[in-house]
């Protein structure tokens, strides 16, 4: 195994370079994947209308819990791996991979069962109405049938990026969404298959990087080995993994609800058109976040090892340095955003009116961005350090304690203003509650506290 070229290197290279090296390819990858999303949107936009793109909202929702059971199992099994490589506990470490690999295979028969009997159902329930249920169900249905390739890709790019190994990491994040940019026009219009195509496009891409991650683990080109043997459930393991990673099932889930709920006051309070308008401006989000979530996920296994290793000066040099870059980058995408919104509108559509509602919607739901960089930075360094407890409150905080009862609270007295006006609220409140949080824990990772004590204490002994 290539335990010294990978993970031993995150107990001994510079703290700045470690960081930079693990989070500059995750925010290339997921940069090209978020344009993925960006370019999904504008195909659809201008090839088949707003209303489509309407379809594909509502239909995000039911792709962002697929997303988050594959995130809960694939940092979770991340964070537990990351853990056991810094104990020098190489065999448990397989052992915990093959039991990811179980639990992508549970979900992706759970994935098939769900396409085959219940996609249309769940639609409506989240929020399709008669004229976009189309869009949404055949934009889903290809995706669900390939869940075994989205829970595989998404559950070892967290795991590939836990041992330290980030460039392949980004390998396996940039093949399939340049895969889809390539594909998308071809299904779309080449082929003529409308929204149907923007989902097959998807699923193509997702097997073909699946079987290049295959084949990476097969060549023994990991610090894990790749043993069917290992496939199974231990109840232990798969306990530990779920409850590490369940944080980022709920700040997936919560995501999914929040569009559920966003969703339902657009269409009560204003129209589909409403719908295609937040859609635009929620890929347009998700864009801007990724370098705050790429630092975040590469301070994660530097985090992890050094805690498991028990080098707490490492762990805290770390998380300094990453909110320091984090800040940066929020109080960058406010002034952006915050400068060009039309001009961010005008690349998706040429309709004078969603341009001009986009324009309004995206000043206000700007406006508590330059706060998020707290939010994840500490929601991750808490699922890094195996305490699921705090990341579990800072994953809920945003969108499930404070978003959705804003959400549908302030339409009711403010209209369509209300929902756009609910996310620099609740960015507010959740800064202030993952304040709280480090500073109700500055001792054990803040600053230099027990923990160190009680390991020099050790060595003195």
């Amino acid at each position: 195994m290539k335990q010294t070229n990978n993970s031993t290197k995150l107990g001994n290279e510079p703290i700045g370079k470690l960081l930079r090296d693990l989070s500059v390819p995750a925010m290339i990858g997921m940069f090209v994947m978020a344009f993925y999303n960006v370019v999904d949107v504008l195909f659809i936009s201008y090839g088949v209308g707003i209303e489509a793109v309407a379809g594909l909202t509502i239909a995000f929702p039911v792709m962002m819990i697929m997303m988050a059971v594959s995130a809960a199992v694939g940092i979770g099994g991340a964070s537990v791996i990351s853990r056991r490589l810094g104990e020098n506990r190489h065999e448990d470490a397989n052992r915990v991979f093959g039991t990811v690999l179980a639990l992508i295979v549970v979900m992706s028969v759970a994935g098939l069962i769900t396409a085959l009997f219940f996609l249309e159902d769940l639609l409506v329930l989240f929020g399709a109405t008669p004229d976009i249920l189309p869009y949404s169900y055949d934009y889903m249905f290809p995706i669900m049938l390939g869940t075994v390739f989205f829970a595989f890709t998404f559950a070892t790019n967290n795991i590939i990026r836990s041992e330290g190994n980030a460039r392949f990491a980004m390998v396996t994040m940039v093949i399939p969404a340049i895969l889809n940019i390539i594909l998308d026009p071809i299904f779309i219009f080449a082929l003529d298959m409308g929204v149907k195509g923007a989902g097959v496009a998807t699923v193509v891409a997702q097997g073909a990087v699946s079987f290049f991650i295959l084949r990476y683990y097969a060549k023994g080109e990991s610090s894990l080995r790749l043993s069917w043997t290992s496939v199974s459930l231990p109840v232990s393991v798969v306990k530990e993994i779920l409850s590490v990673g369940f944080p980022a099932f709920v700040q997936q889930a919560s995501g999914s609800l929040m569009m559920i709920a966003i969703n339902a006051m657009l269409i009560q309070h204003g129209s589909d058109m409403h719908v295609g308008v937040f859609g635009i401006i929620q890929r347009i989000m998700m864009f801007t976040v990724m370098p705050m979530i790429g630092v975040m996920q590469g301070m994660m296994p530097i985090v992890g090892y050094n805690y498991g290793a028990k080098q707490f000066a490492r762990m805290r040099e770390t998380i300094w340095l990453t909110l320091k870059v984090v800040v940066a980058c929020s109080i960058g995408v406010v002034f952006i955003m915050m400068a060009f919104p039309a001009l961010s509108m005008r690349i998706f559509t040429t309709d004078p009116l969603a341009i001009e509602t986009g324009t309004t919607a995206m000043r206000i739901m700007f406006a508590g961005f330059f706060l998020a960089g707290v939010q994840v930075v500490a929601g991750g360094l808490y699922q890094a350090l195996g305490k699921p407890i705090p990341a579990l409150i800072l994953s809920l905080s945003r969108q499930i304690i404070f978003l959705i009862p804003l959400v549908l609270l302030l339409p009711q007295y403010m209209g369509i203003t209300g929902v756009f006006l609910a996310f620099p609220i609740a960015d507010l409140l959740s800064f202030i509650l993952a304040t709280f949080l480090l500073y109700r824990d500055r001792d054990t990772i803040l600053v230099k506290g027990k923990q160190e004590q009680q390991v020099a204490s050790s060595k003195q002994a």
